[in-house]
């Protein structure tokens, strides 16, 4: 079986190789990004929650932490927040709209690779198509009324091969980019979501709480130095 694998593999030609070294490529990126995409979507709303309760004690460096700990883009679009606790809306939105710019790019990194690899590997099939029908039509002209069907058919196989090959590697690379995407989508809203509502909260319910001794600014939660 593996001997009439790789048998129908070398009678699609050389842009076969092409295509193998394209799907590698692609299934390198995907599990890469999957893996990233994975370790940086968690529970936004959970997490803006616990953020909430702990600032509800008026422990700010407690939820700074909380935020450095916690990977993934959420957590520094609110960590941005909260370090702009004691300032106005403008310049709080401000530091949470430039974060967001730095976190979003970081997420959408190497999507495009695989979209090119979609796209270019049909052409490549078609190369290879080509090629195949150059091939069959060279073995025609030299063999004149008399060529053998073996000639012509190497040169059919190279080209259907070819064309199939450009269609596997395509076909699964399109689903992989919209699957990736549509994740990469999905933690972009939550960062817009836990941006507003982390903004929402320090703006309004956080700036009315009562003090309780640990102090409501950095400032006010820095130890002071002894004498």
């Amino acid at each position: 079986m593996k001997g009439l694998s790789y048998d129908l593999f070398a009678q699609g030609g050389p842009m076969m190789w092409v295509l193998l070294a394209m799907s590698l490529a692609g299934t390198l990126i995907f599990i890469e990004r999957l893996l990233y995409l994975h370790r940086g979507q968690i529970r936004s709303t959970a997490f803006v929650s616990g953020i909430k309760n702990i600032l509800a004690k008026r422990r700010l460096m407690e939820a700074l932490t909380v935020c450095e700990e916690t990977p993934g883009p959420v957590a520094a679009v609110v960590k941005s927040a909260l370090l702009q606790a004691d300032r106005n809306e403008q310049e709080m939105r401000l530091a949470v709209q430039e974060a967001a710019l730095i976190e979003i790019p970081v997420l959408e990194r190497r999507l495009g690779s695989i979209a090119a690899i979609t796209q270019v590997a049909p052409l490549v099939g078609l190369l290879g198509t080509m090629l195949g029908m150059i091939t069959t039509f060279h073995a025609f002209v030299q063999g004149g009324s008399y060529a053998s069907a073996n000639a012509l058919a190497a040169g059919m196989w190279q080209a259907l091969i070819s064309t199939a090959g450009g269609l596997v590697v395509a076909i699964p690379g399109h689903l992989a980019y919209h699957f990736l995407s549509g994740r990469v989508r999905a933690i972009v809203r939550d960062v817009e979501w836990s941006g507003n509502e982390i903004m929402r909260y320090l703006l309004g319910e956080y700036r009315v709480l009562p003090p309780n001794g640990n102090g409501g600014t950095l400032a006010e939660e820095t130890p002071p130095k002894k004498p």
